[in-house]
């Protein structure tokens, strides 16, 4: 199923993340007095968003946990919430999501690299786009430079590149080995 049906989906996704890592910018905002109900907040730094990619039927994020507050509540809420939103929206009862979120640790700065590069190539495997920097709802245009996006902290894997075109460059030459692990995939019974 879709979790994105319009440009309006994809910006809500968006502005509620914001929200949960920028726990701060969301007290300050004059709206936040008028919700109906409290929703859980963070401590400000508690979670570092790296890079992200949002498919029309699932998303991709490389997030940091910062202190003790886990992913796992913070991804338990942030999902409700938009299972909220898109239920009372589309006039549906029920899961918006099949199953719980996949996280996986990463125990390596060769593995970092490698998944902001999955991550940002997610739409071309996909064959929504020819190249990365077409598709808007990724933190890749950020990265090289064509939007001036703040919700992730690019530096984290800028700084490992002489400069960014460096990052595009190994962004591209990452698709095949993409494409040839997402085959490799569909072969495998889980």
């Amino acid at each position: 199923m879709d979790l994105f049906k319009d440009e309006e989906d994809y910006t809500f996704f968006l502005s509620r993340l914001r929200e949960y890592i920028f726990p701060e910018e969301r007290r300050r905002a004059p709206s936040a007095q008028s919700l109906r109900y409290v929703r859980k907040e963070f401590s400000p730094g508690a979670f570092t968003l790296v890079c992200y990619c949002l498919m029309p039927n699932h998303y991709h994020f490389v997030l940091r946990q910062n202190g003790e507050e886990s992913i796992s509540t913070l991804m338990l809420n942030f999902g409700s919430g938009y299972s909220k939103y898109f239920n009372r929206k589309y006039d549906r009862v029920g899961s918006v999501f099949q199953d719980q979120f996949k996280a996986v640790r990463i125990d390596s700065n060769e593995y970092l690299l490698w998944l902001s590069a999955y991550v940002h190539q997610n739409p071309t495997v996909g064959k929504l786009v020819k190249s990365p920097e077409q598709y808007r709802f990724s933190s890749y245009i950020d990265y090289i430079g064509k939007r001036g996006g703040t919700l992730c902290d690019k530096q984290v894997i800028l700084d490992q590149f002489k400069d960014p075109h460096k990052y595009v460059s190994f962004v591209a030459d990452s698709l095949e080995a993409i494409k040839a692990r997402k085959d490799l995939e569909s072969l495998l019974i889980d």
